[in-house]
C-alpha cells in the first residue's frame, strides 16, 4: 500500500491542487448557505459529486424535494454511466474495491485513470485505488478548509462556483498536453458542439454524451492505431 501510495501521489498532484480549491469553494458556499462543518463533511464523504453538490446547494436552500434532487442528480451525472463503461472489465478484477472505484468515479479521477499506469514494482489494481482514494482525500480537505473559513470570515462569496468550471478547463489542457493522439478530445469537442446547436443548453448533457460515446466506438480502432504509433515514434526518438 505504501509504494501504490508513494507512486500515485504525483500522478494526482494536479487534482490535489484543483479539488483543494474547489472544495474550499463548495465548503464556503456551503457554510454561507446555513450548513455547519459536519454537514459539509457528510456532504463530500457521501455524496462526493463535484458540480452536483454545488447545484445541491441551490436545491437545499430552495426547497426542493427529495425527488427533484434525485432526478436533478440523474442527469447531471449521468455520464458517469458513461464512463463506467470503459472500465467495466478492469474494475472487475478489484475484488471488494470495485464498489469503491465505481463510486468515486469523478471526472478528474477518470481522467487520470484512463492515461496513467503503475509502474514497475508496483500492483496497478492498488494503484488506481489510491488514486481514487486520494482524489477523495483532497476533496474532504478542501471542503474542511473552505466550511472552516466561511465561519470566521465574512465576505462576498459571488462568483466562487466558477471554480468547478476553472477547474475542467486545467485538466483539458493537462490532458491534451500529455495524451499521445488528440482524437479523442476532438469528437468530444465537436460532439459537443453538434449538441449544443441541436438541443441547446438545457439539454446539453445527455445527447453529448451518447453522441461522444458512439463516435468513440466508430473510430476506437484508428484512435488506438494512432496512438501506439506515436508512442512507438517517442521511443525510437528517445532510444536514437
Amino acid at each position: 500500500m505504501k509504494g501504490a501510495i508513494k507512486a500515485a501521489f504525483p500522478i494526482t498532484i494536479p487534482v490535489m491542487l484543483g479539488y483543494i480549491s474547489v472544495g474550499m469553494a463548495f465548503g464556503l458556499l456551503f457554510e454561507k448557505s446555513g450548513y455547519n462543518l459536519l454537514w459539509a463533511i457528510l456532504m463530500s464523504i457521501i455524496v462526493y459529486a463535484g458540480s452536483m453538490q454545488f447545484i445541491a446547494i441551490n436545491l437545499l436552500t430552495g426547497g426542493a424535494g427529495l425527488i427533484e434532487i434525485a432526478l436533478m442528480t440523474l442527469f447531471v451525472n449521468i455520464r458517469h454511466m458513461f464512463y463506467g463503461l470503459s472500465f467495466i472489465d478492469k474494475f472487475k478484477e478489484m475484488g471488494k474495491k470495485k464498489i469503491y472505484m465505481i463510486y468515486s468515479l469523478t471526472d478528474e479521477t477518470y481522467s487520470l485513470l484512463c492515461s496513467s499506469k503503475a509502474p514497475e514494482g508496483v500492483n496497478n489494481n492498488l494503484f488506481l485505488f489510491c488514486i481514487s482514494f486520494l482524489n477523495q482525500v483532497y476533496w474532504i480537505i478542501g471542503t474542511i478548509i473552505g466550511s472552516a473559513l466561511g465561519s470566521l470570515i465574512k465576505f462576498n462569496t459571488k462568483g466562487i462556483d466558477f471554480a468547478m468550471t476553472a477547474l475542467f478547463v486545467v485538466i483539458f489542457i493537462e490532458q491534451w498536453s500529455s495524451y499521445k493522439t488528440h482524437i479523442p478530445v476532438i469528437i468530444g469537442i465537436l460532439s459537443t458542439i453538434i449538441s449544443l446547436l441541436i438541443f441547446g443548453t438545457d439539454n446539453l448533457i445527455l445527447p453529448s454524451m451518447i453522441l461522444i460515446t458512439v463516435t468513440l466506438m466508430i473510430f476506437q480502432r484508428q484512435i488506438d492505431k494512432n496512438n501506439y504509433e506515436e508512442s512507438r515514434g517517442e521511443d525510437v526518438g528517445d532510444a536514437c
